[in-house]
């Protein structure tokens, strides 16, 4: 498995599996951007600067592989899909239009990265203990506990996957609703309302 640094490093070679799908990591304009942190990183990678490509693999990678391990529920899953989307990321950086964070755009090619893997049969085995501090959303208690984490992991894990997602991008994550829901391509009141069935369901110990 190839290492962080050495994906910054092939950033002039490697293929991308993942390029010309037209997906909604590509039509995020209905989130506008805030400052964004990695604007001028960006910028440089597109212009065809390494070392900037592998800083911004480096800053995000962590968040990268914890998205694919949530939306998984596999941590080996979870690196290959991180790999994947890092390897990707060479060709697929030059759309980047700035129109949403770029954190927020990352997010969506990794969640259709997941979807691709969940078409091709690749193992859903439910979300990790990284999302027990999601026990909040429907009940109270400390998170820490064992009996909230498998709670919670055997709860979300049986939500339906419109559900998980919408749960997995904005309390995993940590995204407005507006970034999620150009990222699922739906509209933001879609969002707010699967939040809230899904927290109807967690509350009731689904």
């Amino acid at each position: 498995m190839a290492s962080r640094g050495a994906i910054g490093q092939t950033a002039g070679m490697a293929g991308d599996g993942l390029d010309g799908q037209a997906r909604s990591d590509d039509a995020l304009s209905s989130t506008a951007p805030t400052t964004d942190p990695d604007a001028d990183l960006v910028a440089a990678a597109i212009a065809g600067d390494r070392d900037a490509f592998g800083t911004l693999i480096d800053r995000h990678y962590d968040r990268i592989h914890a998205l694919a391990w949530q939306l998984t529920g596999s941590r080996s899953d979870a690196e290959d899909i991180a790999q994947d989307v890092c390897c990707a990321l060479v060709r697929r950086i030059g759309s980047f239009r700035g129109e949403a964070r770029f954190s927020t755009w990352l997010c969506g090619i990794v969640f259709n990265a997941c979807r691709d893997a969940r078409r091709r049969g690749r193992a859903f085995r439910g979300l990790t203990d990284r999302l027990a501090v999601i026990a909040g959303i429907g009940r109270g208690g400390d998170p820490a506990d064992l009996h909230d984490a498998m709670w919670v992991k055997s709860a979300v894990m049986k939500l339906p996957a419109a559900y998980r997602d919408a749960v997995v991008l904005v309390a995993g994550q940590q995204l407005t609703h507006a970034e999620a829901a150009a990222i699922l391509g739906v509209a933001e009141a879609t969002v707010s309302w699967r939040l809230h069935e899904a927290r109807k369901r967690l509350g009731g110990g689904v």
